[in-house]
């Protein structure tokens, strides 16, 4: 679905995206949804990369009205909420694989060489089991 009501800066591709993700925290976001499986408050704040909780907040209040993300109760407890990639979230796979590859390429990186080397030589694969695991993860 494409959302043109909002009024941007400009009609261009990248800055639409940085209006989206042109923060510290969002496409962090994004990661821990889409590659550690993290669906919760505490899970992305406990992530290891410092992010305050009014921050994470916003953040997420601004992924989801931007289609990324949706919430919902938490199935466990009614009075918590979890997060999932929507179509348009899971659709940024190959995005976030290019800047894997990249920061990998250009700078030392914590990723594990297997993760890299199944990017790099099965990208379609790679790809398809990110899809996968967000297919199963929205039953």
């Amino acid at each position: 679905m494409k959302r043109s009501n909002r009024r941007r800066r400009s009609g261009c591709p990248i800055s639409i995206a940085l209006e989206i993700f042109g923060d510290t925290w969002s496409l962090l976001i994004v990661r821990d949804l889409m590659f550690k499986g993290f669906r919760t408050f505490n899970e992305f704040l406990g992530a290891g990369e410092g992010i305050a909780s009014n921050v994470l907040t916003d953040r997420l209040s601004k992924l989801e009205s931007a289609g990324v993300i949706v919430k919902r109760e938490h199935d466990a407890d009614a009075r918590r909420y979890e997060y999932r990639l929507t179509e348009k979230g899971i659709d940024l796979a190959s995005v976030m694989v290019e800047i894997v590859l990249w920061s990998a390429r250009h700078e030392q990186t914590d990723a594990p060489p297997q993760i890299l080397r199944a990017m790099r030589t099965q990208r379609e694969k790679f790809l398809s089991d990110v899809r996968e695991g967000w297919q199963a993860s929205q039953q």
